[in-house]
This record gives structure tokens, sequence and C-alpha cells, in this order.
């Protein structure tokens, strides 16, 4: 498992390494050209969340005592992941012709207070962004936390459940020892009648031959 996770690290650092390179060319291309580059930026962006699900999904499957490791480091690559989108919509607000010209308009008297009033909005977006993914990821360590829960209340069922299977077996060979030992006490006591049957039949005859020879003399 741990192969599949560091192969889909491997595809993530390439592929935010292409992102990041194109972000920072944006601002330098003609605009038929910068289009097409945020086309591609933002086809890449959803390939990147897509192996961070993949990841996640990874780690969720590793044992508890060596999840650790694995959390902190989606925790670095989710960080990564959000500063990439904030690094392209800053990219794009700040230098795309066609965003500018719709937002600010022909007006140059009120461009830069527009210009502020936009960064000022981007600002909030990017807090808002954030309180968003602080509150995903408590939600991801609930969860983690709740299947490690359950795991461990998984076990303590199966160990449950071995302790009575071997009490029950137990009881078994109890039971099987029970009617063994009944069986040779009954033997016993049939041994001991019989004994005790055959010391009388010989005590009648003794004393019958012994009768019977008085009577002759």
């Amino acid at each position: 498992m741990s192969s599949d996770f560091e192969g889909y690290e491997q595809d993530f650092a390439v592929l935010t390494a292409e992102i990041t390179n194109k972000i920072a060319r944006v601002p330098r291309l003609p605009p038929d050209e910068k289009k097409q580059v945020v086309a591609n930026v933002e086809k890449q962006l959803e390939e990147a969340k897509e192996l961070l699900e993949q990841m996640d999904l990874e780690v969720r499957e590793i044992p508890p005592q060596s999840r650790g490791m694995y959390s902190n480091r989606m925790r670095s690559y989710k960080q990564e992941m959000g500063k990439l989108e904030t690094d392209f919509k800053r990219s794009r607000i700040a230098y795309s012709d066609e965003v500018r010209n719709e937002l600010l308009g022909d007006d140059g008297n009120s461009s830069e207070n527009q210009r502020a009033h936009l960064l000022d909005n981007t600002e909030r977006l990017e807090r808002s962004s954030r309180r968003l993914e602080a509150g995903y990821q408590i939600a991801v360590e609930t969860e983690q936390i709740g299947q490690e829960m359950l795991e461990n209340l998984s076990h303590d069922r199966e160990k449950i459940q071995r302790a009575r299977e071997r009490l029950r077996e137990t009881d078994a060979n109890l039971g099987k020892s029970s009617r063994v030992l009944t069986g040779m006490l009954r033997r016993i006591i049939q041994n001991r009648i019989l004994i005790v049957l055959l010391a009388i039949v010989l005590v009648i005859t003794i004393l019958t031959a012994i009768t019977f020879s008085v009577r002759r003399h």
C-alpha cells in the first residue's frame, strides 16, 4: 500500500511543479496564449485534487499505529495545494486583461480604488478558504479518530468472541470429562456390588458345606 502512496506522491510533485511554472508564466504571456495556459492550469489543479483524494484514501487504509507520518505529509500537501490555488487566483486577477477590463472599466481615476477593493475581496476569499480548509481538516481528523475507535472496538469484539469460543470448548470438554467420570463411577459401583454378592454367595456356600459336614458326624 505504501508503494501506491509514494507513486501518488511522485505524480503530485511533478504536477505541482508544472502548475507552479505555468502560474509564474501567466503574467508574461500574450492574451491568446494566456487563456490557453489558464485553462490548462485549471485542468491540472483538478488532477492534483484527485491525486490528493487518492492519497487520502490510501492513508485511511494504513494501520493506526503507522498513520501519523502519512497524515502529516498529507497536511503539508493540502497546504501546498491551497497555496497554488491562491497564487493562481492572484495571477488571474492581477494580470488578466479580460478580468481587469471587466471589473475596472475605462475610468482611470478610480482604477486604483477598484483594484484595492478587488484585492481586499480576494483577501476575504482567501481567509474564507483557509477557514473552510481548517474545517475540512478537523472533519478528516475526526473521521480518522472515529475510524480508529471503530477498529479498536472491532478488535475488542474479536477478542471477546474468541474468549467465548474458548469457554464453549472448555464447557464441552468438561461435559465430556463429567460423562467419562460418571461412567467410571458407575462401573466401580457395579464392580463393588458384584464383589459383595460373590462374597455373600461364598459365605453361604461355606456355611452350607459346614452344616452338611456337621450333620454327617
